[in-house]
Order: C-alpha cells, then structure tokens, then sequence
C-alpha cells in the first residue's frame, strides 16, 4: 500500500512541478502544493496609486482565485492541509479573521480564522463528489466587519485508481454458426470504470481472454470477441465458455482489473448427409391388408438438427413400385411404407425395393461434402391368408324385358376361391358383389295428348289461322326416343271446317278452313284425332279435341264464348251486370237503414203516464270508490234504521199544470245565429213545467235519530215548525221559479 500511494502521489505532482517551472509567478498562484495560498490585493495599495495609473489599468480584484485540489480516498492521523487563504490586508497582527461558507464548510472542510489554513477532515470519495463550491471573506477581528466582498473558489477532489472495471452486462451468450472461417465476428462486450476518464490512466482499459483459447480472440480496446480457428464442428462440440478481463491503467502493472464470462453456441448447418441406420430392411406382410395400411418404418439418422435434418424418402427401384408408397413423417424423421394395390400370395410371395433418404434443404457451401443422400434395400415377404371368394366382377349389370315370363333366367354371376388347394386353411369368408338389373322398355302403352286441350274459335277468325297446338305422350321409353303421327279419322278426312299440320317438334297444329263461325248456329265442336307411335308393333289412340266459338276483339283476344251473351246490352259484359246490381242493393240498404234511425229519432221524449219511472242510473267514470267501494269506510253508518225492513221508494210528483203546447216556428232561414235559436229554445224548456224531469223525493244519506242537524232535503222542510220565506228562490232564475211557487203554496194552505 505505501509502495502504490507513493505511485499515485508521483504522478499527481509530476505536472505540478512543472507548472512551477514553466509557468510566471502570477500564474503559479492556481494549484499549487500541500500549501496552496489563495492571495488578495490590498485596498490601501489600490488607493496610492496614481489618477493616470488608474485610468490606464484597470481596478484589481481584491482576491486572486484559483482552484484547490486534494486527492481522494486519503487517510492519516491529522487532517490534510488543502491551501490558504490570505489577504494582503494582513499585516500579522492577528486583527484578521477568515470565514468559509459553502460545500462541506464546517463538516467537510475546516479553515483557521486566524491562519486561513483549510483542512480537510473528512475522507473524500471522487466518484460521490468531484467537486465542492466554498465562499470565502476576511472580516474584522474585533467587529466582524467585512474587509473586502465575500468570493467563491472551487476545491477539486483529485482522482485515483480506486474502481475497478465492472461488466454491467454479464454474464454474455453469443452464437455463430458452425464452419465458420476464421476472424468470424461473434460478439462484443463493454465494461466501465468509474474513475476520471480525462485524469490519468485510472479508466483506460485493455481486454484480453483469460480463458478459450485458442478457439476464440479479442481486441484490446474494442472488445470485440471473433473466431481464433475455422471450421469448428458443432457435432464435435457445441457450447465454448470464454472468460473474458478488463483492466484499467492500460493494462499495466498495479491497475484494477474485472472480469465476466461468454457462453458462446456453435449453431447449425446442413454440412451432414442422411445415414440410413442399416442397409437391409425386411418386413412382412398379410396378402389380405387393407390398402394403405403401414407395413413398415425406414430411418436416416442426420447429425445435423432442425430443418438441416429433415429428408424425403423415395422408391427409386424394385419390383414393387407400383404396388407400395413411401411417405416421411416430419416429426419422427423416418420414412412410412404403405400399400397401394392389393397383394396375392399366390401369384407373388416377394418383392424387393430401394429407397432412397435426401435433405431437403441443401446448403451449397458445403456441397462439396455430398452427395446429402443415401440409399437402402427393402425386402416385403407376402403371407399367406384365408381369403374370401373373388367374383370374376366387380359389378354385374343384367338386363330384362318388363313383359318377361315368370322364372325367366335374367343372367349369371361367378366366383372363385383365390386359395391354392393345397392350403390347410377352412374357408369360411364370404364375399359380396353389387348386382344391378336393367328392366327394358316394351312398347305396351299408346300415345295421348299430352293434357285436356281446349280450343277457342274466334267468330271473326281468318282462314288457315292456327286454333290450337298439341302435343302427345307416351309412357314408353323407346332408345331413339319417340316419333308421333297424327291423323283425323277416316270419315272426317274431308272436314269442312278443321285441317290439321305436323311440326317438326313432334306436336301438332290445329287449323281453320274457313271464316264466319257463328255461335248461335254452333257453338262447339268437336275433333277427333289419331295419334300413333313408331314402336314395334305401333299403338295408337285417339283423342278429342273440344273446340268453342267464341267473340273475339279485333285484335284476337276472346272476350265471350256463351250464346247468352247476345241477349246482353251492347257493351256490357255478365260481369259489369252483377257490379251494377251489387251497386243497387247496397244503395237499398243504406236507405233501409236511414228510415228506421229517423223513426227511433222522432219518437217522443215525453214520459207517458202509464210509465212508472222509478230512478235514472248514471254512470260515471270516476276515479273514487264511491258507494261501491265498501272496503273504504262502512256504508252501514249512512243507512236509515227505519228503511232496513221494507224499501223507501221514490216519490216522483207529477205537475198538475198543464202547459199549452207551443206554436210552429218558422222555418229558420239560412244564416240565422245558431247562438240566439238555442237560447230561445232554452227558455221554452225552463218554462215548460209538463217536461221532465220531474220534482220527486228521495233520501241521499241518513244523519242519524236525533241529530240537531237535522234533513238536508229542502223537500222535507215544508212539514216542519220552521217560518220560512221561499220568495228568494225566485231570484234564482226560471228554473227555481216553479220550485218557490210550490213552497209558497204549501205555506198558505197551512195558513188556511
């Protein structure tokens, strides 16, 4: 340790030194040694200076500032003397006190008040602070008054090698692929220093391979790692560890060094060909297999993986190649033998072949090492079986006539047992074969129209105009497919009215021979007609043709084919006959109805004298309960004890006063103000006492026996002791006029 501190010393002072001889003494004030001295002009010397000095220079500061260093990571028994400050208003006679404020003042760095000697008294660690930014002033001893303005100045920690280099990133994986040339770039790695990179050696480093020689190099300064040997094989050995070292001071002596570890991982390439395992497969196999059963497995062995060891399998030769296949199975990398036709032991018992394993990816960097292929023989043993009967076809396809006899011998069918006769084996298998019959058509059936035709014959119709065409049928099916011949029978060879004309799509049209058909002389007709078929021997038949005259439009169109249509008015049709007899009775309707609502309207309002009205019962939809809802209160409290064993009825009083009926009005006049006839209409009625309604009596609600309340009917409160005046209800208006004059009556013959 004292050998390396020393070292570290040396070359911290080395360029200190030189400063010192090189350098002016006005410059020397900045860094100096163990007693760097931080000076300030006095102001008294500024003040004696002459007016022409002072114009021509400029003022002088009153401290000269530099930086202050010390080393880091120093420890001994005192505290390091970092500099000192002093002020050339010094004289020494101790009246001068030196105050430091800032970074660490007070904790880190101490200073002299009388000296200004700093101390640093605490170990300092570059790498947590390089720098600290401090504040000097000289004040009065006595006073504490400020001599000069206070100044700042910067101490610099001074760096040593005291990191390490670190490898942030490791452990590291690298790959690179197998057969590769030599200097091939694998990787790079980077390690830091935290020490000053600008100071001295302290974070210059060197990397160099501790371990994996000699398959792998690295570069000093950039660490990138690269092949050291070519064509190293995978299949030999796929995984190197390198170790790798950083050391700082540039790799010389007595500097701190780290190191980390790289996996590196040869990748692969097709550089390997398929090897089949052995050169000669045997297999056997059942002659009664199903096809594509697998008889077999072939395997190529690859050292390569991945794709680089996937191959196809082929049969390239043998006498089996039409009868077997050969697939690869991508996962399991071997080759699948399937048959394709079936197998006979007795007419082969062996067969032979040669198949063939390739890569299916070649790489042509390494074709050189090929062919990537390899070739093996199989041999397939056919075995015997119990095998079911063999029919001499596939399928059987049997024809017969459908008029055929009973019993009729249709065709034959034959089989075969595929087994050598020698063979111990029971035959119990049973085999099928699918066995179509073909029925032959006959000509049994004779030809018919083809649907119930109807012609229509226009009254204005032109000679030779087509009135119908037909066709025919036939429920025989003829190879050559069907011909008909159509022909009028023999007696009506010389039709006068109808001729008929073959088409050349087998179907037949109907002509007329003349014009001026008339309905009323004839209104159909009827047309026989032969049809026969070309079989062997030929059926006929024959079919009737209806044809009906009918009234046609000049364009053709039929509009009538009954002879009552003349009796019809010219222009109207059966059907706008019923329309307008619809229209009338319907029109007899409304007027039915229009009288029997005028009668029941001028029925009399009048009530007549026989009618006992009783009571009007009028509904109304209110939302309330009302009397019915007797779950709201208890309706019992509002009946009269004396009415619960007989029924009070209404009593309706009847007016003596006859009213003499009105006169007719005038018809209104047109215009007239609806307002005044209903007004005048409402005074009659208020003023006509033989209307209804008429007064009557009942009871609404009962108060209970003795109630000091007494009846709120006003129709009762003529039978009490009361004196009272009804005159005011004739101030009512004409409607309570009556009732006053029915009161007031009743007062005077009490009186009487």
């Amino acid at each position: 340790m004292p050998e390396r501190l020393a070292e570290m010393l040396l070359d911290l002072w080395t360029p200190l030194i030189l400063l010192w001889i090189t350098l002016p003494p006005c410059i020397f004030m900045a860094p100096m040694n163990h007693s760097q001295v931080l000076m300030s002009g006095s102001p008294l010397e500024l003040n004696r200076l002459g007016e022409e000095q002072r114009i021509l220079n400029r003022s002088k500061r009153g401290w000269v500032w530099n930086q202050m260093f010390v080393l880091e990571e120093f420890s001994g028994p005192e505290p390091i003397l970092v500099g000192r400050l002093h002020t050339d208003l010094d004289p020494g006679s101790k009246k001068i006190k030196y105050i430091l404020s800032g970074d660490g003042a007070g904790t880190i760095f101490q200073i002299n008040d009388v000296t200004g000697d700093i101390h640093a008294i605490k170990r300092l660690d570059r790498e947590e602070k390089a720098e600290y930014t401090l504040t000097a002033q000289a004040v009065d001893w006595e006073t504490s008054k400020p001599l000069e303005p206070p100044s700042e100045f910067i101490i610099k920690v001074q760096d040593i090698n005291d990191n390490a280099p670190e490898f942030l990133n490791g452990p590291y994986h690298a790959t690179v692929p197998e057969m590769s040339i030599l200097g091939t770039s694998v990787t790079n790695v980077t390690a830091t220093d935290a020490d000053d990179p600008v100071y001295g050696n302290s974070a210059k480093l060197v990397y160099s391979i501790l371990e994996g020689q000699p398959y792998f190099s690295i570069e000093p300064e950039t660490a990138i790692i690269k092949t050291a040997l070519p064509n190293m094989d995978r299949e030999a050995k796929e995984e190197y560890l390198v170790v790798i070292q950083a050391k700082d001071m540039g790799g010389h002596s007595g500097g701190l060094s780290g190191t980390t570890t790289l996996t590196v991982t040869l990748t692969d390439v097709n550089d390997n060909p398929p090897k089949f395992a052995q050169s000669l497969y045997h297999f056997s196999v059942p002659e009664d297999v199903v096809l594509g059963t697998a008889i077999g497995r072939v395997k190529a062995n690859d050292q390569d993986i991945g794709e680089n060891a996937q191959s196809s399998y082929d049969i390239i030769d043998g006498d089996g190649t039409a009868l077997f296949e050969i697939t690869s199975d991508a996962q399991a990398q071997d080759g699948i033998i399937r048959l394709r036709k079936p197998l006979d032991f007795e007419t082969k018992k062996s067969y032979t072949l040669k198949v063939e394993a390739a890569n299916v990816h070649i790489d042509p960097r390494f074709s050189s090492r090929g062919p990537f292929k390899d070739t093996a023989t199989v041999k397939i043993v056919v075995e015997d079986a119990d095998e079911p009967p063999v029919f001499s076809s596939p399928t059987y396809l049997l024809e017969v006539h459908e008029n055929a006899a009973l019993n009729s011998v249709i065709g034959q069918v034959t089989a075969r047992d595929p087994d050598i006769t020698s063979s111990p084996i029971n035959h119990s298998q049973i085999s099928r074969v699918p066995v179509a019959i073909k029925v032959l058509d006959v000509n049994d059936n004779a030809p018919e129209f083809a649907s119930e035709y109807e012609a229509f014959l226009c009254e204005n119709g032109k000679p030779g105009q087509v009135i119908q065409t037909v066709s025919a049928m036939d429920k025989d099916d003829p190879k050559n497919g069907h011909y008909f011949l159509y022909s009028l029978l023999p007696e009506m060879v010389n039709n006068p009215n109808f001729t008929i004309k073959k088409n050349e799509d087998n179907s037949l049209s109907i002509l007329a021979k003349h014009n001026g058909f008339n309905r009323q002389k004839q209104e159909v007709y009827l047309l026989p007609i032969v049809i026969s078929d070309s079989g062997n021997p030929p059926l006929s038949s024959t079919s009737t043709l209806t044809i009906r005259v009918c009234g046609c439009s000049n364009d053709g169109v039929v509009q009538s084919c009954n002879v009552e249509a003349y009796v019809l008015p010219i222009g109207l049709s059966m059907g706008a006959l019923i329309a307008i007899l619809a229209c009338i009775i319907l029109l007899l309707v409304i007027v039915v109805l229009f009288v029997t609502l005028r009668r029941h309207k001028n029925e009399p309002l009048i009530i007549k004298d026989d009618e006992d009205v009783r009571e009007n019962i009028i509904r109304y939809d209110d939302e309330g309960g009302g009397e019915e809802d007797t779950e709201a209160f208890d309706i019992a409290t509002l009946q009269n004890p004396d009415g619960i064993n007989g029924f009070l009825p209404r009593k309706d009083i009847k007016p003596d006063l006859q009213f003499m009926p009105r006169q007719g009005l005038a018809p209104v006049p047109n215009g007239v103000d609806v307002d005044e006839f209903i007004n005048v209409r409402l005074h009659e009625a208020d003023n006509d006492p033989t209307a209804p309604p008429y007064d009557s009596i009942q009871i609404y609600g009962y108060e209970g026996r003795g109630s000091v309340a007494g009846s709120l009917s006003s129709l009762e409160s003529a039978t009490s002791d009361s004196d009272q005046n009804f005159d005011y209800l004739s101030d009512w208006g004409p409607r309570f006029k009556r009732l006053g004059e029915l009161y007031s009556v009743g007062e005077s013959d009490k009186e009487t």
